[in-house]
């Protein structure tokens, strides 16, 4: 049997709703396990269990941490108690009311993901800064999602592929108690008639001065509201002697309330935090068949406004009331039987049991259950807002080109450059470039993350002449790693000077052990290792000799490379915290096929006396003088033959058509399509055209994305290029946008980027100013902005999608969406739909390689036309 863990920010003891209905009937079928907040206590961190009810446990954590809800701050803590909760051997459904919650599904290994969105929550009042992303993230995870009413299934459901409309029910016995008139409350008893009433959480959304006006408008009328006043000031509420506040009441209660009431009102405001909202009261109401007022909620109005009185102004509400108090017999009859038809239509047992349907024919996540870390990432916060709606398939204008070409980066533009006239660039931005684009701010420029231009390919370096001429800044590449409170040459196993002599000891016995343990199978060929730490420059770096001794994962990998010691020290830190999974879960076919063995004296030597600088071809790079990297980016548009479309989202693919449709409704007809789009996104746009092993590979490929903050102060602040940071800042590494080129900045000013990977695995801990706010914090800990600085500049990009994760089962998931595709005329090219590791030189050249694919393709079927 599966148990259920929920994760609420609502408590169990609070007001009695969704949550509570639907979680007590799941119980006859599931134990249930609520885990609320935690609360302060200043002992020791336990967790105290309760059963409100048969089969439920709520499970509130005591830690000695202030912060509010599911705070980052809490979560060591209530990581290990979490990871106790399920029975042994047992699989568990993890249900999410609150994304805040989600960093704790690595506590569990559930077989399924649910996400009940009952609220909007980041439109309440103070919302978590990362709530949004979290939200994102777990909307990439979760196997079923269920939406409280249909304003919030239509927010969702083009984010999600399982979406469920469930709207609020009722328990129809239990309101229909209030029937009995002659019930009483002790409360409201003393109270004269008539009563106008509304019961439910006094916040944000409430309408405290429409209150104010229906009580002045009839001061005869008693208004009675009952339910805690949450999140505003209590003096904003009215004060009048017909309004009376009862407070919080129990569940059992509310049909004695309302046995007394002769008007039911819902007051609320029309603000953001009500836009997505659906009433549970509204049916309860209907139960006890007392006339409603209500104002224009769009899950109140849309389904129940010919049962709902439904007022958009003041005095409207007030007539609204008139009116109802005013009811004839046969008015009353009318909208009783009318009421009636409405709450025979639901009831939360059937809502209950239509989802309990669904978890049981969910199909099971293999890989979930293997490991907590093995939740699918096909889609992390920044994917889902990829996502468009369909456009209607039978619109009739299809203008019809040679070749479409997806996506306006590198790799895109470099294709559109190698075609023909016959030729459209779709590309969803406001301008080419892809991830290549700098934006600019007071002055400086920044690009998204760091971009070099390095190659060895004669090609490639022809093409940089021909898209920059002389708009070009070449140097000496100055890298870097600041660890242990000091700065070292990149890479970290070759510049050992000036690290304590603990650690120097450490990484070349290490090193000395690695060498020595695979000597017997040492082979004289050795292999580069490209870029393990993703800078765009190579790292083969001292290495002399390469073992053919099995490795399994890049953790081995890093060991058996480089010993112990330089992994305890910077390669396994630093790589945990830009791939953000375990490192186990890496595979090593982009490294190269072989592991290279250290080279010993360049390790000592470079432990013995300060690294030289890198001399040779790799040592330098090039970077545009003017107009930051997107300046090459641009290079391509006077060379470019076709027709480029920006603000062209792509959001639809037909691939047995040989179509494609945007956002706005235009669609495009298509002899070849080059797709430089995220494959896992392409897979989506085709839709259910593509078979279920097809878009199980595809959301299946797992990706890393980066959130830059750039900065830009009032000081040269390094004479460096490139600063990984392994240790415990929120960036990994600092790109000096400053240094690549003198233009990037203004007089005085010099600018940089602290790069900050994320995923579903390792969420942003603030966004946001708060996540500006923390960069800074973090470059004032390690020196690069100092005390007196003036902070001239500072913004954020994201970049979703940004590195491929090579995991175990990624070689198979491309290799069966590519399969498929290609039977369609759709070639793949560039580091998101190849789903390889390429750097932007490798882009142009796979750009020229998918044009060359069509090229070749059309001389084929001249010929064979011809013969």
């Amino acid at each position: 049997m599966s148990t259920i863990v929920v994760f609420s920010h609502l408590r169990w003891d609070f007001v009695f709703q969704r949550p509570q209905h639907l979680l007590s009937r799941l119980a006859q079928h599931y134990p249930v396990l609520f885990v609320e907040e935690p609360v302060y206590d200043d002992g020791a961190p336990f967790m105290e269990r309760s059963s409100p009810a048969p089969n439920v446990t709520v499970c509130r954590a005591h830690t000695p941490i202030h912060a509010n809800g599911f705070h980052d701050d809490q979560l060591r803590l209530l990581q290990p108690m979490v990871a106790q909760l399920a029975p042994p051997g047992e699989e568990v459904v993890a249900w999410f009311y609150t994304p805040m919650a989600l960093p704790l599904l690595q506590s569990l290994r559930p077989a399924l993901v649910v996400y009940d969105c009952m609220d909007e929550l980041a439109s309440f009042r103070n919302p978590p800064k990362q709530l949004l992303q979290r939200e994102s993230a777990l909307l990439s995870i979760a196997d079923l999602v269920f939406a409280g009413g249909p304003s919030l299934y239509e927010a969702k459901r083009h984010r999600h592929p399982n979406v469920h409309c469930f709207s609020s029910s009722v328990d129809v016995v239990h309101f229909q108690q209030a029937l009995d008139r002659t019930r009483a409350h002790a409360q409201q008893d003393a109270i004269p008639h008539p009563r106008l009433g509304f019961y439910g959480v006094l916040d944000e959304r409430f309408d405290p001065d429409l209150a104010g006006v229906v009580a002045d408008a009839h001061p005869e009328w008693q208004i009675v509201l009952a339910g805690p006043v949450v999140k505003i000031d209590p003096e904003r509420l009215p004060r009048r002697p017909n309004i009376h506040y009862l407070g919080q009441q129990p569940y059992a209660a509310l049909p004695d309330l309302l046995a007394g009431w002769d008007v039911c009102l819902m007051p609320f405001a029309i603000n953001e935090a009500t836009r997505f909202i659906s009433p549970t009261k509204v049916l309860e109401y209907m139960a006890a068949q007392l006339p409603i007022v209500s104002t224009p909620i769009a899950d109140v109005a849309n389904p129940y406004g010919h049962v709902v009185a439904i007022a958009s102004t003041a005095d409207e509400f007030v007539a609204a009331c008139e009116a109802a108090l005013a009811q004839t017999p046969e008015q009353r009859r009318h909208m009783v039987d009318a009421m009636q038809t409405v709450v025979a239509a639901t009831s939360w047992d059937n809502t209950a049991a239509r989802m309990r349907e669904l978890i049981d024919t969910a199909p099971p996540h293999t890989d979930r259950r293997a490991t907590p870390r093995s939740l699918d990432a096909a889609n992390d916060p920044a994917a889902a807002s990829l996502r468009g709606s369909k456009v209607n398939p039978l619109r009739a204008h299809e203008p019809h080109v040679g070749t479409v070409v997806i996506g306006g980066g590198p790799t895109g533009l470099s294709a559109a450059y190698h075609l023909g006239a016959d030729t459209l660039l779709l590309d969803r931005n406001e301008s080419v470039g892809g991830w290549c684009r700098s934006i600019e701010d007071n002055g400086f420029t920044f690009d998204h993350a760091g971009h070099i231009m390095f190659s060895n390919d004669p090609y490639v370096l022809k093409m940089y002449e021909v898209l920059l001429g002389d708009n070009v800044h070449w140097q000496n590449r100055e890298a870097w790693i600041y660890s242990k409170g000091v700065y070292t040459r990149y890479p970290f196993q070759g510049a050992l000077y000036g690290l304590p002599p603990k650690v120097v000891t450490e990484c070349i016995m290490g090193a000395i052990d690695a060498r020595y343990e695979s000597a017997e199978s040492r082979t004289a060929a050795a292999q580069a290792v490209d870029d393990c730490c993703a800078d765009g420059t190579t790292d083969v770096c001292n290495t002399d000799r390469s073992v053919k001794g099995e490795v399994k994962n890049f953790e081995q990998f890093i060991y058996k490379v480089w010993g112990k010691g330089i992994a305890k020290h910077f390669a396994i830190p630093y790589n945990r915290k830009i791939w953000t999974v375990p490192l186990s879960e890496m595979e090593t076919s982009w490294l190269g096929g072989r592991v290279p063995l250290p080279n010993l004296e360049e390790i000592i030597q470079g432990a013995l006396e300060p690294s030289p600088k890198p001399l040779g071809p790799n040592a330098r790079f090039g970077y545009p003088l003017k107009g930051g990297f997107q300046a090459l980016m641009n290079g391509f548009l006077p060379h470019i033959k076709g027709k480029i479309e920006l603000n062209a989202d792509v959001v639809q693919v037909l691939p047995r058509e040989h179509i494609v449709a945007l956002r706005d409704g235009r669609r495009f007809r298509y002899d070849d399509l080059i797709s430089t789009m995220p494959l896992p996104e392409l897979v989506k746009a085709i839709g259910n055209e593509a078979p279920e092993e097809v878009r199980a590979a595809a959301k299946g490929l797992r990706h890393v994305s980066i959130r830059c903050v750039n900065i830009g102060i009032d000081r040269v602040a390094t004479d460096k290029h490139w600063i990984y940071y392994p240790e415990d800042t929120i960036f990994h590494r600092i790109f000096v946008q400053g240094n690549a080129s003198p233009g990037c900045n203004p007089p005085g000013g010099f600018g940089f980027t602290c790069e900050i990977s994320y995923s579903p695995y390792k969420p942003l801990p603030v966004d946001g100013e708060a996540l500006v706010a923390r960069a800074i914090e973090d470059c004032r800990k390690v020196g690069m902005i100092r005390d007196g600085d003036t902070i001239v500049a500072a913004n954020q990009v994201d970049m979703p999608y940004a590195y491929v994760l090579y995991d175990h089962a990624r070689a198979r998931n491309v290799e069966t969406c590519k399969a498929w595709l290609k039977q369609y005329d759709i070639t793949l090219v560039g580091r998101y739909s190849e789903w390889e590791y390429y750097n932007s030189d490798h882009a142009l050249l796979a750009g020229k390689r998918g044009a060359d694919i069509v090229h070749a393709k059309r001389a084929r079927a001249q010929k064979a036309s011809s013969e």
